[in-house]
């Protein structure tokens, strides 16, 4: 018997307190207020990219968005931020219900903390021995990623990581696949997989109430799947997590930065540590550089490779509703 998509992401819906299991990707600069809130009204689940916020910046944002919905929304949060207890306290403080914590390998304190308070808390598993050992630590539900997705990814598809992980830890939490995902079907044939949702990031950019620049946002609608293409790392000896993003000015700017400090360290101008972090703050400020002020050439434009099903502005409310009918459609014909 042929399940409806009700039926298949309930345990997900139930989990986020939200209508539908589609979860809002955090973005950095794109997943504040206006997004946040339009996608949990809309019956998704909404979630702020943290980022690099100071404790009382990521308190007001939670407040004003709260002042924009009244549905629930979660809170992304990077463990290597330098302040992340004080954070997760602003949470607490703000009643803020789920915490995602991206970033790395969440410590069972960070987790039984935000436990203690009542929130749920949902990590990143890049593999299948990381999903059990954050379940062992206390997740309450799983996202997994594939390089697929925009900004910084791992080494491993989508599908290929809800093959591994997917049947195996299905019924120990509920479980969202992200990366790749830009029309319903795919959506539909996770939760048949036995996911409980999904979290969705690229199709969202060029949503009417997202804040990203115009042209950011024509670089998005522009753009095919093979223009997202990951950050290129030159030198062994120099490690750059790969960051999937459009190419431009920028992409080919970073190849060179790379040749010219390596050279510079091999002549013995730089040492090690320094070369190594002058190839990193290449990209500080980038993003923000493109989602903000516009510079679609100098900043950088993350975004999977979902990109390519990106084709007009539209309203938040608009894309979830059409992901939903894709994925009705495609459950009814079987």
């Amino acid at each position: 018997m042929t399940k409806n998509l009700a039926t298949l992401w309930q345990r997900g819906a139930e989990f986020l307190g939200s209508k539908y299991a589609i979860m809002g990707g955090a973005m950095s600069w794109v997943s504040e207020r206006n997004l946040v809130s339009a996608i949990s009204n809309a019956g998704g689940f909404g979630v702020i990219a943290c980022s690099s916020m100071p404790p009382e910046v990521l308190r007001t944002e939670i407040r004003e968005t709260k002042k924009l919905t009244d549905k629930p929304f979660g809170v992304n949060l990077i463990i290597m931020h330098p302040q992340l207890n004080e954070l997760v306290q602003i949470c607490k403080e703000e009643n803020v219900t789920h915490i995602v914590l991206a970033g790395g390998l969440p410590s069972s304190g960070t987790i039984k903390n935000i436990k203690d308070y009542g929130a749920k808390v949902i990590c990143f598993a890049p593999a299948l021995v990381i999903g059990k050992k954050l379940i062992r630590s206390g997740a309450d539900a799983l996202v997994i990623e594939g390089m697929e997705a925009g900004g910084h990814i791992g080494p491993v598809t989508t599908s290929v990581l809800a093959q591994e992980i997917i049947p195996t830890l299905k019924k120990e939490v509920p479980i969202f696949v992200a990366g790749g995902i830009g029309r319903g079907e795919a959506m539909a044939s996770y939760l048949e997989m036995g996911a409980s949702g999904v979290q969705i990031g690229t199709r969202l950019v060029c949503a009417t109430e997202s804040i990203a620049h115009p042209n950011f946002k024509r670089s998005f609608i522009k753009a095919a799947a093979r223009n997202a293409m990951p950050s290129v790392q030159i030198d062994p000896d120099f490690t750059v997590i790969p960051v999937r993003a459009i190419e431009n000015k920028a992409t080919e700017d970073f190849k060179r930065i790379q040749l010219e400090t390596i050279a510079e360290f091999r002549s013995g101008k730089l040492d090690k540590e320094e070369a190594q972090l002058k190839i990193e703050h290449f990209w500080a400020g980038a993003l923000r550089k493109a989602v903000i002020d516009g510079d679609v050439e100098n900043g950088s434009l993350m975004a999977g490779q979902s990109v390519g099903m990106v084709t007009k502005e539209q309203p938040t409310a608009e894309i979830l509703q059409e992901l939903i009918d894709q994925a009705e459609s495609y459950l009814s014909e079987k």
